[in-house]
């Protein structure tokens, strides 16, 4: 299987603070990985380095085999924050198609890309949404074109920070067997930072967990365990799991590190959806 992201002794953060350190793993080709852990751990920073919006401070991270670049075709971004409120009156295939617009096209030419966009909506079930302005979009709808626009470009990464977060429980099981049908359909790698990791335990590869400055990978079986949260964490940690095979982590300080939320593996879905990194 060849790798889409190889990263080797990687060391992460700012001038002032480092935020990782010592990281190594490989995410390959059609793997659906979660990126997981408390607020302010660098899930984000990560999603930077790959988009090649912040350097390492030491080590090695290449994507493709080569060190990331700004404005690479190849990965599909969807951002945490889109900025959409009930006045934004651009239509949901016309912001689609900006995905296009610029890269390919050149912006000068009237049309073109529409019936890409068109397409890329019809792929993720959201053609009815077309010719809907996103101001009057739900968050499920707007996920579905973001996801749309991502895909436009016929990426072989996709990037998703925190896709679920303001989705209720129906709408986030939806969301994920929609991207595990478009990872699997297309072929492409996908890492999507969460905050609960239930929905998406029935189709993950793998797991990203970073926390207390470091970084451990693996299948779900072997990251979400009580010895592996303990070594990352270095305090006792307890990992419990209910008869729908739902995950529970107990004692991590919770207040240390995001106010009072543990975040990352709620049982209790419902409590983290206006929470945001």
């Amino acid at each position: 299987m060849k790798n889409v992201i190889g990263v080797n002794k990687l060391t992460a953060g700012y001038a002032d603070r480092i935020v990782w350190r010592d990281a190594e793993f490989s995410v390959g080709n059609g793997e659906f990985v979660a990126v997981l852990g408390p607020n302010g751990s660098g899930k984000t920073t990560l999603f930077k380095l790959l988009l090649g919006l912040s350097r390492p401070l030491e080590g090695e991270i290449k994507i493709f085999n080569k060190i990331p670049a700004r404005g690479n075709k190849r990965i599909g971004y969807v951002p945490q924050k889109h900025n959409v409120d009930s006045e934004t009156g651009i239509d949901a295939v016309e912001f689609v198609r900006m995905g296009l617009v610029g890269t390919r096209f050149g912006t000068g030419i009237a049309g073109s890309g529409m019936k890409e966009a068109i397409e890329s909506l019809e792929s993720v079930g959201a053609e009815k949404l077309a010719h809907k302005p996103l101001g009057v979009l739900s968050g499920g709808e707007l996920q579905r074109v973001f996801l749309a626009e991502a895909l436009i470009g016929n990426p072989d990464l996709l990037l998703l920070d925190e896709p679920l977060a303001n989705l209720d429980i129906k709408r986030e099981t939806e969301f994920v067997r929609l991207i595990n049908e478009v990872v699997r359909s297309r072929r492409i790698t996908a890492l999507l930072i969460a905050h609960n990791i239930n929905p998406l335990l029935p189709v993950l590869d793998r797991i990203v967990y970073i926390a207390n400055g470091r970084v451990a990978t693996g299948a779900p079986s072997e990251i979400l365990t009580s010895e592996t949260l303990m070594s990352l964490y270095d305090t006792p940690v307890e990992v419990l799991k209910d008869s729908h095979g739902r995950v529970a982590i107990i004692g991590i300080d919770e207040s240390e590190h995001h106010h009072g939320r543990l975040g990352h593996a709620e049982l209790d879905s419902h409590k983290h959806h206006h929470h945001h990194e």
